[in-house]
């Protein structure tokens, strides 16, 4: 099976965010370690249109996939990212059921996630296998009257009698590639999730995300596997 890590060089909010340094390693080489240790994956690929990211990459042991310039716009699907890799594997005669993408800026996503979401789409042979994480907070009903917005606290729920609640976190897709390449959607068909905590779930998007995983990192009760 091959994973396919994104990583393209031109980050707006974060120079250089794919390699910038988070506790002492780049960002994009928790992706890396974790794919490379997992026990499913037997390829991992960077795709990038940046040299110093794929020095980095291949640094930290992934083989690397230059993309062309159009492919690193905003306005690009990472769909189009992973059918440009599958094409360049499909040249070498690789061929693989399953296209597992791992986004480098959820550095705490832990290898057994990774494991435990390959082993969910093959034993229930589902098309899409995403990561989510609790909603651990319920919202307010309201109203706007003009620029005012009223709550109706009356109507607040008690929290014990709240369904729980799950948001797509972004830190690890598994779908199918003939179904990634016919849809050029990563997620569809038939779906099943993997469900991981709120600390792991991190995306480093702002500085502040990225002084917060650096805490984690740090602190005695992060581990990495």
């Amino acid at each position: 099976m091959v994973s396919i890590i994104p990583a393209r060089g031109g980050s707006k909010r974060i120079i250089k965010k794919n390699i910038k340094l988070l506790a002492e390693k780049p960002l994009i080489a928790y992706t890396i370690e974790a794919s490379l240790n997992s026990e499913f994956i037997n390829r991992t690929i960077v795709s990038t249109d940046d040299e110093e990211i794929a020095s980095v990459a291949r640094e930290y042991g992934a083989e690397v996939m230059m993309r062309p310039k159009e492919l690193a716009e905003d306005d690009i699907s990472t769909e189009l990212v992973l059918i440009h890799v599958i094409e360049q594997l499909e040249k070498q005669d690789y061929r693989t059921d399953y296209i597992v993408l791992l986004q480098p800026t959820t550095p705490l996503r832990k290898i057994d996630i990774i494991n435990k979401g390959i082993s969910i789409a093959l034993k229930s042979n589902a098309d899409s296998v995403l990561s989510v994480c609790e909603v651990q907070h319920y919202y307010l009903s309201g109203y706007f009257e003009g620029e005012d917005y009223k709550l109706e606290y009356d109507k607040r729920p008690f929290s014990n009698n709240m369904p729980k609640k799950y948001r797509e976190n972004g830190a690890l897709y598994i779908t199918k590639k003939d179904f990634l390449v016919k849809n050029r959607n990563r997620i569809g068909g038939k779906i099943r999730s993997v469900v991981m905590n709120e600390v792991d779930s991190i995306d480093i998007d702002e500085i502040e995300d990225f002084e917060l995983a650096e805490k984690i990192i740090k602190g005695d009760y992060y581990e990495r596997n």
